[in-house]
This record gives structure tokens, C-alpha cells and sequence, in this order.
């Protein structure tokens, strides 16, 4: 709490929480304004019956539930932000303009992601309208209505993407992140109120279970976001004139979890953006594609066994996939060379490199194993307390948490450099 108030206490950052706070409303009153020409009743016993939809709404902060403008969310932009870093693999200019061409190449690779969005976004706009049509949530249109609908559906998630950029030009976190972040926590209270309404004596075992695997959940991902390996670096002495540089012994940190959220955001956009299309052509004509449709549709629903396995492993591989991205063992190696410092008992240069590189595989599997469980386990709830109201679960307590710890970090870091 002194800390809170020291912080309010220094206009700058009194401002960036202010204008925060700001975007998140606007974020919000534009999830609660409804794109024209939809039945209520009709939606709301579609998303009822539809288990996909539901953990999408979940995930959205209810935009989705209400067929908001912003209904799209941030799905289309984090799909383009796949697809580009996938792309990185492919054409070495990709992964040279990202990784080694500083502030401006990664600004030009952004902007490549935000083009990217405009498709994608359109693309799931369309499909899910369609797929909403078919079940009569949303009446007839004619071709001008169409591209109404869809030009505002795309408008909202492009919209939202800038939101999520401002946010981040504030330097106390992630945008897209702290959007999520604001989603989830708005659908709590509806979950929280459903569980209530179906709460009954027989249940209260299952009720306390759950609350204190969410406990137990809340703390694993408080220690694991923390939890890194300290490497010690030495750095020789050097003698320039009258001067002495180096001589000294610092650490470089390994953080267990240091992909963060990003997987789970990327595993969870990459399994729903099938079963969109999926459900998009389930309705079609054609016998054959609306036979393949409908497997997969039910292939990947949100309760089966298949859906969870492919939603752990999709997780484990984008855990080493960011966390290859983000931590370099071979640049850091040669900028920790070049600055006179050595690992003891590690020659500098390429065996330094391959060194980190063996410990960080080491290290990102208890993360990656972590991460994993995190994100099947309202399939394990379920399992043991038949409660099935929390959509997201532990996905959504990881992303509330470690968001909100990264916050915490990013204010505390900029609220010392006022101490010197």
C-alpha cells in the first residue's frame, strides 16, 4: 500500500496508471456496444449450448456474448503475431530484421504483423457471421449490410490492437497482455455468479476443492514467474591510464518461466482459429466438407480429450519457441565476451554459448511442463468436481497473475530510478 502511494504521488506515473485506466474503460464500453440486427434470445441459447463459444466469450470479456463490436478481440492480431514469428524461421531476412536490426527492425516487422491483421481479422469476422446466421442469431442481410457488419467487426479488433499499442508505449507492461488481462477479469464476476446459482449442498466438497486448487495454482504460478537460475560472470581487470575497469562478479539470470503468458495466448488462438473455420463450413452444401467440418468441430471441442492433449503440446513447443525467440545464448554469450566477462569454468565464446543453450533447454522444460498443466486444467477440474462454470480457469489465473506481476515489476523498476 506505501509503495501504491508513493507511486500516485509522482505525476508521470500517476498519468500512465491514469490513461491505463482510461483505455481499459473505453475498452470496455465499446465491448458492451452490440453490432446491429441480432436476436438476443436466439444468441443467448446459442452461447448456452455452445461450449466453443463459451470459453471464446470467456476469453473476451463477454464481446463476444453480446456480438459487441470489439467481438473479434484481440484474436486476429495475435494470430498475425504467430504467423510472423513462425515466418522468422523460414526467411532469414525475417529473423534478421527482428532479432538484429535493433528498435527500427522490429518496428517494420510490428508493422508487418498489423498488415497481416486486416486479412485474418476479416477472415474470422466473416466465418463466425456466417456461422451465427446459420443458427439464426443474426437475420437476414442484404450484400450493403453485410459489409456493414463486417467492415465494423474489423474496425473493433484493428481498434483494439491500437489500444493495446498505446498501452504499451507506457512502458508498465504489455498491451495486448493487459487487454486480456481486463477481459478476463470482467467475465469473472458472471462466472462467479453462475457458480453460485448452481451451488447446492451436495456440491460443497467439489466448491472447496476447487478454491483451494485455485490457491494452490495462485502460488505455483507466483513462484514460477519468480523462479530463474543465476549464473555467476566474472569480469577481468583492466587497467586504461589511472583507471580500473572490471574486476568484478555479477550473475546473469535464467527465469524459469521466461516465455511468460505468450504461449498459452498463442496455443489458445492457434486451437480456436480451426474450429472457427470449422464451423463456418459445417453448414455448407457439400456433404464431404460439411462431414470434415463437423470432425473437426468435435474434434476440438473445449471438453475432449483431444483438445486438451493438443492444447498441452501446443503450449510445451511455443514455451521453447518464444523463449528461443526472446533469449539468445549465442548473442549474449559474445556481448558478455566482448565486455571482458567469462562463466567460470566456461571457456568464452561458443562453449559459453553452447552452455546457456544446454541449461536454458533444461530450464524451459520445467516452464514448458508448467505451462502445460496450467492450461488443461479446467479439463482436470471438471473431471474431479464436475464444475464447469470457470471456462478458462487456470489459463485465465495464470494470465491475471503473471500479468499482473509484470505490471508490478515494470511500476517498481521506473518508480527507483526517481531514488537516484
Amino acid at each position: 500500500m506505501n509503495k501504491f502511494l508513493q507511486i500516485f504521488k509522482k505525476p508521470d506515473l500517476r498519468n500512465k496508471i491514469l490513461f491505463i485506466l482510461g483505455v481499459l474503460i473505453i475498452y470496455r464500453l465499446a465491448a458492451n456496444v452490440p453490432i446491429p440486427f441480432v436476436d438476443a434470445a436466439q444468441l443467448q441459447a446459442f452461447f448456452e449450448n455452445n461450449r466453443f463459444y463459451g470459453l471464446l466469450s470467456a476469453l473476451t470479456g463477454g464481446s463476444i456474448s453480446q456480438l459487441s463490436i470489439v467481438m473479434l478481440a484481440l484474436g486476429p492480431y495475435i494470430s498475425a503475431s504467430i504467423i510472423m514469428q513462425l515466418l522468422t524461421m523460414i526467411f532469414p531476412s525475417l529473423e534478421q530484421m527482428y532479432k538484429y536490426e535493433g528498435e527500427a527492425g522490429r518496428a517494420k516487422f510490428n508493422q508487418y504483423s498489423r498488415l497481416l491483421t486486416v486479412p485474418l481479422a476479416a477472415l474470422q469476422g466473416f466465418g463466425f457471421l456466417v456461422s451465427l446466421q446459420r443458427q439464426n442469431v443474426i437475420g437476414y442481410l442484404d450484400p450493403f449490410q453485410w459489409l456493414t457488419v463486417l467492415a465494423v467487426v474489423v474496425a473493433g479488433s484493428l481498434f483494439l490492437m491500437w489500444l493495446g499499442e498505446l498501452i504499451s508505449e507506457k512502458n508498465v507492461g504489455n498491451g495486448v497482455s493487459i487487454l486480456i488481462l481486463a477481459g478476463i477479469v470482467a467475465g469473472f464476476p458472471v462466472q462467479l455468479q453462475q457458480a453460485l446459482f448452481k451451488y447446492t449442498p451436495a456440491l460443497f466438497f467439489s466448491y472447496m476443492a476447487f478454491i483451494i486448487l485455485a490457491v494452490v495454482v495462485i502460488a505455483g504460478v507466483v513462484y514460477i514467474s519468480e523462479a530463474q537460475r543465476n549464473i555467476p560472470v566474472n569480469y577481468a581487470r583492466r587497467i586504461r591510464g589511472s583507471k580500473v575497469y572490471g574486476g568484478v562478479s555479477t550473475y546473469l539470470p535464467m527465469r524459469i518461466n521466461n516465455a511468460g503468458v505468450i504461449p498459452i495466448i498463442f496455443a489458445l488462438s492457434l486451437l480456436l482459429f480451426p474450429s472457427l473455420i470449422a464451423n463456418f463450413f459445417a453448414g455448407t452444401k457439400i456433404a464431404i466438407v460439411s462431414n470434415v467440418a463437423t470432425s473437426i468441430s468435435n474434434f476440438l471441442q473445449p471438453t475432449g480429450i483431444w483438445y486438451a492433449v493438443f492444447y498441452f503440446l501446443l503450449v510445451f513447443l511455443f514455451t521453447y519457441f518464444y523463449t528461443a525467440i526472446t533469449f539468445d545464448p549465442k548473442s549474449i554469450s559474445e556481448n558478455v565476451q566482448k565486455n571482458g566477462g567469462y562463466v567460470p569454468g566456461i571457456r568464452p565464446g561458443p562453449s559459453t554459448a553452447q552452455f546457456l543453450h544446454h541449461l536454458l533447454t533444461r530450464i524451459t522444460l520445467v516452464g514448458a511442463v508448467f505451462l502445460g498443466l496450467i492450461a488443461v486444467l479446467p479439463n482436470i477440474v471438471q473431471g474431479f468436481t464436475s464444475i464447469t462454470d470457470f471456462a478458462v480457469g487456470g489459463t485465465s489465473i495464470l494470465i491475471v497473475v503473471s500479468v499482473a506481476l509484470e505490471v508490478m515489476k515494470q511500476l517498481d523498476a521506473q518508480l527507483s530510478m526517481y531514488e537516484y
